[in-house]
C-alpha cells in the first residue's frame, strides 16, 4: 500500500485510528436522527422507514446543522 501511495504524488493519505467515531461526521448525523426518533412508536417497518426518510430530508434542508456536525470533528476538510 505504501508503494501505491508513494507512486501517486497527487494523493494525500491521513492515518486515522482504527475506530474513531468522533472523527466521523456520519456518527453525528445518526446520533441526531436517533434522538429525533426517541419515544416514538411505529407499528410497521414501512412507517419507520417513512419517518426516517422525512427526518433525514429535514436535516438536508438545515445546512448549519450539517456544517456543525462536520465542525464537531475538528477535521480540516480543505486540501493541503
Amino acid at each position: 500500500m505504501r508503494e501505491l501511495i508513494a507512486a501517486r504524488l497527487w494523493l494525500t493519505v491521513y492515518q486515522l485510528p482504527p475506530y474513531a467515531p468522533e472523527l466521523n461526521p456520519v456518527e453525528g448525523v445518526w446520533s441526531h436522527l436517533k434522538r429525533s426518533l426517541a419515544n416514538l412508536t411505529k407499528h410497521s417497518l414501512d412507517q419507520l422507514t417513512a419517518l426516517v426518510k422525512t427526518r433525514l430530508k429535514r436535516m438536508q434542508y438545515r445546512p448549519r446543522l450539517v456544517e456543525g456536525l462536520i465542525a464537531k470533528t475538528r477535521l480540516d476538510l480543505e486540501p493541503p
